[in-house]
């Protein structure tokens, strides 16, 4: 009796062990090796937050112990915190300021870099050349004339006088050109023979396609304001006008360098910025994975 030809007559073990075995294939020392270097990397990337939220647990007399399991967990220092008053106007500041520059960085930024993709007019290589020569300028050198602009417009101590630098970016600008190049033209095309004007066809049918270089930028401007702090701390004269990072360093010096403190005003600082990326992220993974199936 011979056995059946028919693989779909074979016994169920024996299609298994067929599936198994093709479907097992060992690792080999490359990718123990890269696997390797991404867990320690991780493990580099982790150790301050998990350091901070240590610290933040801690009473003062232990804070310089390198325990990192506090012996007497508290949370006495959030309750400190939370309870001075400074605390809490820091950090609408700091999210009045973040919300609005992103806003408008993702408004101006991408309307400038698809006119500039888009457009053909005469100059704008040299436009688009010299908005680009401006990111090798160190922002230190920028500070006084940004001081002295602020000063004459009377925004200093004020919440324009804060956000005017970082309204509109270069870096910006550019991303957003650069997205906007995969934008194929015969969509706008058929846009405008459906009767749309040109601010609908970036609204309604640039904008939803690069989406993922929207949340990209979005999550790069807000960290880069929530945690700005040599140009706060050079326009702002009043307690109440302070960001979060400026308020913490003087926060610091009032409680005597107390580390646990400066680490619980830290550690609910970064609440906001894990917000923005738990919900642009998917964005930007979609975008990694569209630009891999293109590819």
């Amino acid at each position: 009796m011979s056995l059946a030809t028919n693989p779909g007559q074979l016994p169920r073990a024996s299609v298994n062990a067929v599936f198994a075995t093709q479907t097992k294939k060992p690792a080999n020392m490359g990718q123990i090796l890269r696997w390797m270097v991404l867990f320690l990397g991780g493990i580099l990337m982790i150790a301050p937050i998990v350091y901070m939220i240590s610290t933040s647990l801690k009473w003062p007399h232990e804070v310089y112990n390198v325990n990192l399991i506090p012996e007497e967990p508290t949370i006495e220092n959030y309750t400190y915190v939370l309870e001075d008053g400074r605390f809490y106007l820091w950090f609408v500041n700091s999210i009045i300021i973040a919300l609005i520059t992103t806003v408008s960085n993702l408004f101006f930024d991408s309307l400038v870099g698809y006119t500039l993709c888009k457009f053909r007019f005469p100059g704008r290589y040299i436009v688009f050349i010299a908005i680009l020569s401006t990111l090798m300028i160190p922002t230190e050198m920028l500070v006084i004339p940004w001081y002295t602009m602020s000063q004459a417009f009377g925004w200093l101590d004020s919440y324009w006088g804060i956000m005017f630098p970082g309204l509109m970016t270069a870096f910006g600008t550019f991303l957003m050109k650069q997205f906007f190049e995969s934008v194929p033209n015969d969509f706008l095309e058929a846009a405008r023979i459906d009767g749309l004007n040109e601010f609908q066809i970036w609204w309604k049918i640039a904008m939803p396609l690069v989406k993922p270089a929207l949340a990209a930028l979005a999550i790069f401007v807000f960290l880069g304001n929530w945690t700005a702090f040599l140009w706060p701390l050079i326009v702002t004269n009043s307690v109440e006008m302070y960001t979060v990072p400026v308020g913490l360093s003087g926060f610091g010096d009032e409680v005597d360098v107390a580390w646990e403190l400066i680490m619980t005003g830290a550690a609910i600082s970064t609440i906001p910025t894990l917000i923005v990326f738990l919900i642009f992220q998917r964005f930007i993974i979609r975008g990694v994975v569209m630009a891999g199936l293109k590819g």
